[in-house]
């Protein structure tokens, strides 16, 4: 074909796309077995062919441009799909192992206790559940992550699991009905967040409030916040989904709602997903719709 004629040399790609992931010459020369000023020659080699200036130079650390990011995303999709679809020929992709990433309350409040049910259909699939407040690269250091937001991750595909709206929720004994439950009187008392986010700093931010001074904010793990809501160590802001068992038990009192654009999305590499990823991202959507059972 005679576009192939006016292609730059896949080796200048490469290292292109390399770069564009790792942010920098070094990293990215580490990532394919070269060295730095190989990524640095392949760059300048390919904006040459190509008549565009793909890299910022100006300031301290290399950035992209905007037609270097749409090169760039297009090479990761694509050396993605090459990727899989050799994995799939050869064979390989049967013995890699399904990383997942998630906050630790999605994990233990929505994910668990649906697991059994892909475990039973498809019981030779390795998985790897990482629960953790970091954002972990998607395609590099996980194959797919269930994030909480409006669904906007650049260079991501994100679809849709649980719509959720956040709430404000408090132990009776810390908050006892009949109190004052005004969002300013609340802001007296101490909070609790889930560690990785600014959730209940937002919130208060949102609503023109401060927490007062002297009244402490107190960070950690999800599965370990709502363990501190109950025993009335603060005031929690969390998503309604993963608070109904306690607020219908009683345990905690709901204080105040916000209805949001927010919710769970999965994410993934945009191009062609690898057989045992599909068959993971495909069961969850199928969770998500209700379709599918509890375990």
């Amino acid at each position: 074909m005679n576009e192939w004629r006016h292609m730059p040399p896949l080796s200048a790609l490469r290292a292109f796309s390399a770069f564009a992931q790792a942010g920098g010459v070094e990293e990215a020369g580490a990532r394919i077995g070269v060295t730095h000023a190989a990524i640095s020659q392949q760059i300048r080699g390919l904006e040459a062919h190509l008549g565009l200036v793909l890299v910022e130079r100006g300031g301290r650390r290399l950035s992209l441009t905007a037609e270097g990011r749409r090169l760039a995303e297009t090479l990761q999709g694509s050396f993605a799909a090459i990727a899989s679809t050799i994995a799939e020929l050869t064979g390989a992709d049967a013995a890699r192992v399904l990383r997942i990433t998630t906050t630790s309350t999605f994990a233990s409040g929505w994910l668990l206790p649906r697991l059994a049910d892909f475990r039973a259909r498809h019981p030779a699939i390795d998985l790897v559940i990482d629960p953790t407040s970091e954002s972990r690269d998607i395609g590099r250091e996980a194959d797919l992550g269930i994030r909480y937001g409006n669904g906007d991750w650049p260079g991501l595909v994100a679809k849709l699991v649980l719509r959720a709206g956040v709430v404000v929720v408090a132990a009776p004994k810390l908050v006892p009905d009949g109190a004052p439950s005004s969002l300013a009187d609340l802001a007296k008392l101490p909070w609790l967040q889930e560690l990785g986010t600014s959730e209940a700093t937002a919130f208060l931010q949102r609503h023109g409030l401060q927490r007062d001074q002297g009244v402490g904010m107190t960070t950690m793990p999800g599965t370990l916040l709502l363990d501190a809501a109950r025993d009335g160590h603060g005031v929690a802001i969390a998503v309604r989904t993963f608070m109904e068992a306690d607020l219908a038990a009683g345990r905690l009192r709901l204080l105040h709602e916000d209805h949001g654009r927010e919710g769970y999305f999965m994410v993934t590499r945009s191009g062609m997903l690898r057989p045992s990823l599909q068959l993971f991202c495909d069961w969850v959507l199928k969770q998500a719709s209700g379709r599918g059972a509890v375990g």
